[in-house]
C-alpha cells in the first residue's frame, strides 16, 4: 500500500489503501488547508517531478532543498564530523541520487528534527540509511503520523546526540520545539541550526518567533524568553534557519539576543518604536 503525502505541508502518513480523510497537521492553527482543499501524492509520484539540490553552506555543512520546491519548502541540512553525520531538519523527497550523494558523504547516523512541520517522510530517509535512529522530542509525539521503530522520543531540555552536537528544546512554535547546536560550527565559533523554533527572517540580520507563521500568531513574551534562556549557555557564531539563504553569519548570539529584546518590547505593549 502507499504511504500517502500531504502536498501542503510535505507529512507523510502511515501506508493506506486510499488517501487520509485529513491532514491534522494542516488542520491545527499553525498551518492551513489550502483553499482548494487537501491533496494527495506519494513518493514515487513525487520522485518524477521534483528532484533534491545540494549547497555547501561552510565546512562539512551542507544544504539540501527540493526543486521546484515542494509543500512548506524548508530546507534540510547535513552536518558531516569524524564521529558520523546528523541529518537536520528533512525533506519529503528522498530518491537514489541522494542517497547515493549521503552515503559518498560518509552517510548518516542518526536524524533530528525541530518540530512537526519538518517530519515530513523521516522514516523513509530512516529506512534509506539502514533504519537510523530518528530523535524528536517526547512533547510533540502525538504528530506522529507514520510510526516506526526508529522514531526514540527524547525527554528533558538537552541531548546529545554526537559529541558536540546537542539538541535544546526551547519550546515556543510547539511545545518540544528544538535546536541543534553545532559546537565546531562556524570554524569553532559555534553554529546553531535553528528551524523555525529561532526564525531567520529576510534581511538576514535578525530572527524573529511565531506560533503560527502563515497566519502570524505571535508567541507570548514568556515563550521568547525561555527560548533564550534555553539558549543561554551556549556560544555561537552563526545561525542557519529553516528557508534556503536564510543564514545569520556572524554575531548570531548577539543578534538573537537583540532581536528577542526588540520582540518582547512590542509584545508587552511598548509602543514607543511605533511613534518613529
Amino acid at each position: 500500500m502507499p504511504a500517502f503525502i500531504c502536498t501542503a505541508c510535505g507529512m507523510q502518513f502511515a501506508p493506506s489503501p486510499e488517501p487520509p480523510k485529513s491532514c491534522p497537521i494542516c488542520e491545527d492553527e499553525r498551518q492551513y488547508v489550502p483553499p482548494a482543499g487537501q491533496e494527495w501524492i506519494t513518493l514515487d509520484e513525487l520522485a518524477r517531478s521534483h528532484s533534491n539540490a545540494w549547497r555547501l553552506l561552510e565546512p562539512d555543512l551542507f544544504e539540501i532543498v527540493t526543486v521546484p520546491p515542494f509543500a512548506i519548502g524548508q530546507r534540510a541540512l547535513l552536518v558531516r564530523t569524524a564521529n558520523g553525520n546528523i541529518l537536520w531538519d528533512c525533506l519529503s523527497l528522498v530518491d537514489a541520487a541522494t542517497v547515493e550523494l549521503i552515503n559518498a558523504l560518509g552517510g548518516i547516523s542518526a536524524i533530528a528534527i525541530s518540530h512537526p512541520h519538518y517530519y515530513s517522510c523521516m522514516v523513509e530517509w530512516s529506512h534509506a540509511f539502514g533504519r537510523v535512529p530518528i530523535y524528536l522530542h517526547r512533547a510533540d509525539r502525538a504528530w506522529v503520523m507514520r510510526d516506526d521503530a526508529a522514531i526514540h522520543a527524547w525527554e528533558g531540555e538537552r541531548k546529545e546526540i554526537l559529541p558536540g552536537l546537542t539538541l535544546i528544546c526551547c519550546g515556543g512554535h510547539f511545545p518540544g520545539g528544538a535546536t541543534l547546536h553545532w559546537a565546531a560550527g562556524a570554524e569553532g565559533r559555534g553554529a546553531l541550526l535553528s528551524g523555525d523554533i529561532v526564525q531567520v527572517v529576510q534581511d538576514r540580520k535578525t530572527v524573529s518567533f511565531m506560533r503560527s507563521f502563515p497566519h502570524f500568531i505571535p508567541l507570548s513574551a514568556p515563550a521568547v524568553e525561555r527560548i533564550i534562556k534555553a539558549l543561554a549557555p551556549f556560544a555561537f557564531e552563526r545561525i542557519h534557519g529553516a528557508f534556503p539563504t536564510r543564514t545569520i553569519a556572524k554575531d548570531g548570539k548577539r543578534v538573537l539576543e537583540q532581536s528577542a529584546a526588540r520582540y518582547l518590547a512590542f509584545i508587552r505593549g511598548d509602543g514607543s518604536a511605533e511613534l518613529r
